[in-house]
């Protein structure tokens, strides 16, 4: 992907897709900052970058209060002296019944993937525009097909997809390339939980559960963590030079609208 000695930012990196992304990123020559809340996974997947002969620099923090986006760019940009790749990847929203979803609940799903994002924008746009680089936005095909469970994950997932047209019209003035990639069911720890519940509520076992929810969803199989990667990898390369604004549904098949 011609990435050798760039930099990338990647948040949500301790686990499932973020932590694929962090992985591939390191294997095409990036060096890569990583941010996520559990400090103890993120140490481990920066050993496993730098026994690879990989760079990595590790940065803990809760990205969803306001001061934090800021200093995760600053202290990257000391690391590491620039910033060609950022990828909004964090942050996780609660299902559940519109009725019973609290306003905490509508807040917090806004504060880290929306705000989050927009906030990492904001301060790593100047480095951007210097390195003329590019912004991955990691939303979900929730922001483009409605669901009465995912209300809140809908929502945000579509003021994403919003932020990255936004966002792209200005990069055509300033050479920064902004897009974003919808994932769908991707086999995750999440996916796996939500899977786990299914069976218990069914009185059926995993593997019949997982059967259920890809028939439901009209596809053949469940994506792997590594596919949005590459996905990213190709985003952030000269190859795809010509995507901006670009929306691309990563989920096998499962959305079938324009």
């Amino acid at each position: 992907m011609k990435l050798q000695d760039k930099v990338g930012l990647v948040t949500g990196a301790s686990q499932g897709i973020g932590r694929s992304i962090a992985l591939r990123l390191a294997a095409e020559g990036m060096a890569v900052a990583i941010s996520a809340r559990n400090e103890e996974k993120l140490r481990n997947l920066a050993n496993e970058i730098e026994s690879r002969n990989g760079q990595c620099f590790v940065f803990p923090a809760d990205l969803s209060l306001p001061a934090t986006p800021g200093e995760f760019v600053t202290s990257s940009i000391q690391k590491f002296g620039k910033i060609d790749l950022l990828v909004n990847n964090a942050g996780a929203t609660k299902r559940g019944d519109f009725l019973a979803l609290t306003e905490q609940d509508w807040a917090d799903g806004f504060a880290l993937k929306f705000f989050g994002a927009v906030r990492l924008c904001r301060a790593a746009w100047p480095h951007l525009v210097a390195s003329q680089g590019n912004i991955v936005n990691i939303a979900g095909v929730g922001g483009r097909t409605g669901s009465a469970e995912f209300t809140i994950g809908g929502s945000v997932n579509a003021a994403m997809l919003n932020l990255t047209k936004s966002l792209a019209d200005r990069g055509l003035q300033e050479h920064v390339r902004v897009n974003a990639i919808n994932p769908g069911y991707i086999r995750t720890d999440r996916l796996m939980v939500r899977i786990q519940r299914l069976a218990k509520e069914k009185g059926i076992s995993e593997q019949q559960a997982m059967e259920q929810m890809i028939e439901k969803m009209g596809i053949d199989r469940f994506g792997e963590p590594d596919e949005i990667a590459l996905m990213v990898a190709f985003l952030a390369s000269a190859d795809a030079n010509y995507c901006q604004g670009s929306i691309i549904d990563v989920d096998g098949g499962m959305t079938r609208t324009l």
